[in-house]
């Protein structure tokens, strides 16, 4: 029994470059938000007071994030046939930009260096939520696209 592991054909080599690309920007940008929010937390944690659940909330999306982008790099996975789970990564990246947005997008930073990290900190946000949305298209389109396909795993390729 061989196993495939390098693509063998342009377009799917242009796939595999573009998903991972996108992976490894989402990855990126995953740990970029728990550096950013993770300062808040550690500055708290030091003055003995709890974690704000908003940050806690943002920093487990990006620490999930992470991880998947680190399972869905591996070239055995095939990650569209878990679209879902980069569509819920989506809906929870909307929640962490929509919170942190309404909070700081109109906030004036008036030489506040902590309240213009989290300014910048909504802008990565929104990129890691433009980023889980282009990678659940894309994989609810492969998804619908070769969930008939014939493989030898599914029994209906020609041998």
């Amino acid at each position: 029994m061989s196993v495939k592991v390098q693509p063998t054909s342009r377009s799917e080599l242009s796939g595999f470059i573009v998903r991972t690309s996108l992976r490894f920007l989402q990855f990126v940008f995953a740990l970029a938000v728990a550096g950013l929010y993770g300062t808040d937390l550690n500055n708290a944690r030091k003055h003995g007071i709890a974690g704000d659940p908003k940050w806690v909330y943002a920093e487990t999306i990006a620490g999930l994030s992470a991880l998947t982008c680190i399972v869905f790099m591996v070239p055995f996975v095939k990650s569209y046939l878990f679209f879902a789970w980069d569509v819920l990564l989506f809906i929870f990246w909307v929640a962490v930009f929509g919170t942190f947005g309404k909070m700081y997008i109109h906030e004036n930073a008036e030489g506040d260096a902590g309240v213009q990290r989290m300014k910048n900190a909504v802008w990565v946000d929104l990129f890691n939520m433009l980023l889980w949305f282009v990678t659940a298209v894309y994989g609810g389109m492969m998804f619908f696209r070769y969930r008939g396909a014939r493989t030898t795993v599914s029994g209906k390729a020609m041998v």
